[in-house]
């Protein structure tokens, strides 16, 4: 395999991916309004004639297959984006797509709709070179709902459409550099109840409101003492939402609520950090509900496909197949060592390695500090740097391991 020539080829698709990637930008695809994204992707896909197969899945997910080889190797994006926010807050239209100084900008440039062009044009590069082996093939998914629901794409790829890789390159924002794992993260809603009454006579009422002042103040607490790792981090809790039930502006209120963002760390699971929470109210004094939320709001096509609000943390070794075959891939393309790294976001790892066991590793284009911010961006030299590691990747991971890799759980 020439990797100079895979080098020289993504160069010379820069423009075109530059020009694809504006269209993209240029359409609002927040989650599950992703319809008219995935058909311009598809629209684009269908004319590089790389592909022997684009399907657009019952969720909306959309699926482009090269070869029929029997090692499947995936590659991941997910295309919904969060929205803009104040408009007054942009340099740049977030919907124009401005290229400026080497840079794509606007609302998914960088999250993460960067990684589309150059995951595309990869496998172009594949077609045009002749990369392709009868030992492996390539499927390149495009994904939903990923902001709203990390990872809930791949619960119904992986369960419903039957998709099993062998191992997944994801592509969410990473500045090129190569990452092996994330934290994991779960919602968690508490709910209290007091004893409404009116508000001249608060005395004889039980203010739900002060209860859940106490809860609040042992939540933080509470994050002081969570498990930290040496490589993904400390865990972490925060109350992101607080809500009260009250019959009027001039009563005491009768219920509370809180949402709870937990992002977890090596060790922590499902059952220790709601008992956590648990602890926290008994050490306030306060009884009430404590639950797992579930996610049910329909994709594009109108599915509905539930979840727990719960996404399990992973990590990979740094010697694990995947990860060994990334940091060959770069080395041999540009010329230096990378040491793996890791996000400190969530992305669809959560179920694709967390849930699923599936072997990940992650390298895309694009700065992770400038995702969900006015300054969304891309470099121009990523989407080529990504073009061409994601052509050459597929085949400098089975030749580093000639046969299958046998499944490991790793973290």
């Amino acid at each position: 395999m020439d990797l100079k020539a895979i080098n020289k080829q993504a160069k010379k698709y820069e423009k075109p991916m530059i020009s694809f990637l504006r269209d993209m930008v240029a359409i609002p695809s927040e989650s599950a309004d992703e319809r008219k994204v995935i058909k311009r992707i598809e629209k684009e896909a269908r004319s590089l004639k790389a592909f022997d197969s684009i399907k657009i899945d019952k969720m909306g997910n959309l699926h482009a297959r090269i070869g029929k080889g029997p090692r499947l190797i995936a590659i991941d994006a997910h295309v919904d984006t969060v929205g803009i926010g104040s408009p007054d807050e942009w340099k740049h239209d977030p919907y124009k797509g401005k290229v400026e100084k080497g840079f794509v900008y606007g609302r998914g440039a960088g999250d993460q709709e960067g990684a589309v062009p150059a995951m595309l044009y990869a496998g172009k590069i594949i077609k045009d070179l002749g990369l392709l082996s009868p030992e492996w093939s390539l499927l390149l998914t495009c994904t939903t709902m990923e902001e709203d629901c990390d990872g809930l794409c791949w619960q119904y790829i992986h369960k419903e459409v039957g998709v099993d890789p062998e191992c997944v390159i994801v592509t969410d924002s990473s500045d090129c550099v190569i990452r092996r794992g994330h934290r994991g993260r779960m919602e968690i809603g508490v709910t209290v109840k007091g004893k409404s009454c009116h508000g001249s006579m608060p005395q004889k009422g039980d203010n739900a409101v002060y209860k859940m002042a106490k809860v609040v103040n042992e939540i933080e607490k509470l994050n002081d003492r969570l498990k930290h790792d040496d490589f993904l981090g400390k865990g972490t809790i925060t109350v992101s939402y607080i809500d009260c039930e009250t019959p009027s502006l001039c009563a005491v209120p009768g219920g509370a609520y809180i949402h709870l963002d937990r992002r977890l760390t090596v060790g922590d699971t499902k059952t220790s950090a709601v008992r956590e929470v648990k602890d926290a109210m008994k050490r306030a004094g306060v009884k009430g509900k404590v639950e797992i939320l579930t996610y049910e709001r329909a994709s594009y096509t109108g599915l509905v496909y539930p979840t727990q609000k719960y996404f399990p943390t992973w990590c990979e070794d740094e010697d694990a197949p995947q990860v060994a075959a990334a940091v060959e891939t770069y080395k041999g393309l540009f010329g230096r060592k990378q040491k793996p790294s890791r996000w400190t976001f969530s992305t669809n790892g959560v179920s694709i390695a967390g849930m699923y066991n599936i072997p990940c590793v992650g390298f895309g284009p694009a700065e992770e500090s400038v995702a969900h911010t006015v300054n969304d961006r891309v470099p121009i030299e990523h989407l080529v740097k990504c073009a061409a590691f994601y052509a050459a990747y597929p085949s400098i991971y089975c030749e580093q391991n000639p046969k299958p890799v046998k499944r490991r759980r790793t973290g």
